[in-house]
């Protein structure tokens, strides 16, 4: 992320908010607004999965799946983009204004009718191509800024209309009767590793007085993590077939498995098998034309290319194989006619130090001249060398 230094502070001078989660407020002096536009500073793989999972479609599917069991409660068409840039200012001893800012990935309004009942939640969805071992630090930052941006707006709503009725509540910029938007953050790990991070802020402590555990806040992360997928049924878009690539892809036998079971598998769109490439490591070919791809004949035309190109450096190694040895018997039929190194080599128009290896090993087979000892010492040799 790209630090920019504000009020009083030198362009040069290093900004110690570089990462907002591993500071405090107290004391700090700086001003920070981490800024990224566009692809600007992304990797291949948080690139791919920001696109991939803003698609409202596969955002509800996500959704439903970790919120409601798989239920369609939450429905693309009510889903609404939100700036992801979460920006949150605080005073420090100096009086100063500390502006800290920080991006989310994804990051929407989602309007929910159910159980005769209609609600608005804020969700926001995190990547992680690798494991993040301080996610729940993390994750909770996001959720603490959203929430601070809320009491900001109340705040800055209330000074303008004056209709504060309490000095408390002035003082709080917020009444008995402001309601805060709950915010929920899903982490989607798109690994192919087990998960072994931590699913919740107390997994990070150390010993811990248990008295004390009642009266110290926790923080539950919301994991999605493939592997951990057993019933893949619930998902109704292309995120399944990626899900259960990334939960098989360790195991080729198993992913021939799934591809040959699953009939959806004849059916993936172009971007879901493009994030299957990048993320699960495979090589399933795309004509530049396909929006819609075959994966179980592209995975069987790859094997099948690979057993042929196994074939083919078999036979490359054979010819390989039978040239040396027919050289090697050369070699012997010469020097069993009492010929020199630099006579044999002179016969066969080839160099002297090509030669005489061949012909010192043949001359400890002696009497018998066997090629494939003879052949057979040379490569342990090689080794050796």
């Amino acid at each position: 992320m790209k630090c920019i230094q504000s009020v009083n502070i030198k362009k040069d001078t290093t900004c110690i908010l570089h990462k907002l989660y591993h500071c405090t407020l107290i004391g700090i002096k700086f001003s920070c607004s981490h800024k990224r536009t566009g692809g600007e500073g992304l990797s291949a793989k948080d690139s791919m999965a920001k696109e991939y999972f803003a698609d409202n479609a596969r955002f509800a599917d996500l959704c439903n799946n970790i919120l409601y069991g798989g239920r369609e409660v939450i429905r693309p068409e009510n889903l609404k983009e939100r700036d992801t840039t979460e920006v949150l200012t605080a005073l420090g001893l100096d009086k100063k204004t500390i502006a800290m800012q920080k991006l989310r990935d994804i990051f929407k309004n989602a309007s929910i009718k159910y159980t005769g009942k209609s609600y608005v939640v804020l969700i926001g969805v995190e990547n992680q191509s690798d494991i993040h071992y301080a996610i729940p630090v993390k994750n909770m930052f996001y959720d603490v800024m959203a929430y601070g941006n809320q009491v900001k707006e109340t705040a800055k709503k209330h000074r303008k209309e004056k209709d504060t009725a309490t000095s408390d509540e002035f003082l709080s910029g917020f009444t008995k009767e402001d309601k805060l938007i709950p915010v929920i953050t899903i982490t989607v790990y798109l690994g192919t590793k087990e998960w072994d991070g931590p699913r919740k802020l107390s997994d990070m402590f150390g010993d811990v007085d248990e008295e004390l555990l009642p009266s110290i806040p926790d923080y539950r992360i919301n994991l999605l993590a493939p592997r951990e997928i057993t019933d893949f049924t619930g998902f109704r878009t292309s995120i399944r077939q990626l899900f259960e690539v990334l939960k098989n892809a360790y195991d080729k036998e198993k992913m021939q498995e799934v591809l040959q079971n699953d009939e959806k598998f004849s059916k993936v769109d172009r971007e879901t098998v493009e994030a299957i490439n990048l993320f699960a490591g495979t090589d399933i070919d795309i004509d530049g034309k396909e929006e819609v791809i075959d994966m179980c004949k592209a995975w069987e035309d790859q094997k099948n290319e690979g057993r042929e190109l196994g074939r083919e450096e078999g036979r490359e190694e054979g010819r390989e194989l039978g040239e040396r040895q027919k050289i090697i018997s050369q070699i012997v039929k010469k020097l069993q006619k009492d010929k020199s190194v630099a006579e044999i080599a002179d016969d066969l128009e080839e160099k002297e130090e090509v030669i005489a290896p061949i012909y010192e090993a043949a001359l400890s087979m002696k009497p018998d001249y066997d090629v494939e000892k003879i052949y057979e010492l040379l490569e342990k040799n090689k080794k050796l060398a």
